[in-house]
Parts: structure tokens; sequence; C-alpha cells
């Protein structure tokens, strides 16, 4: 799989149900390994709680990577 191919998914959190973005850039370690995904917050989330516009999810907290979705369990 490629980033592109990630980059078209929503990123939602099984949490509560909500889309938290989209896939913007990975973050990868020294090492080369995957360490997680930068994901570019919606719109509802950036103007609700926080002004910052991009959160990282740690890979550990990727659930499930689907057809259309990618489903994450973090506490926003």
């Amino acid at each position: 799989m490629r980033l592109s191919d990630l980059q078209h998914k929503d990123v939602v959190n099984v949490m509560d149900g909500s889309k938290i973005g989209n896939i913007i850039d990975i973050k990868i370690d020294s090492k080369g390994n995957m360490e997680g995904l930068i994901v570019e917050k919606s719109k509802f989330l950036v103007s609700m709680f926080t002004t910052k516009n991009e959160i990282e999810i740690k890979w550990g907290q990727i659930e499930k990577i689907g057809e259309d979705v990618i489903l994450v369990n973090i506490v926003i």
C-alpha cells in the first residue's frame, strides 16, 4: 500500500464514531520504520477543541485499515 492510497481514506475514531480527518503525512523513525500517521483534523474538531490543525496517530492506535476508512482508537 502506498501513502497516496492511505490519503484517500477517512480516519475515524472507534471510541465515538467521529471522523478525525484525512492523512497528510507519515512519521518514520531513524531506522525507516513507520511510527504513525499525521492527520489533518476535520474543520469541526479544529474549531471546537483546539487551534492545532493536525494530530499524530501512533501506529499502535490504528485498529484496522479498511477499503474506505482507517479506524483508530484515540482520546481527543
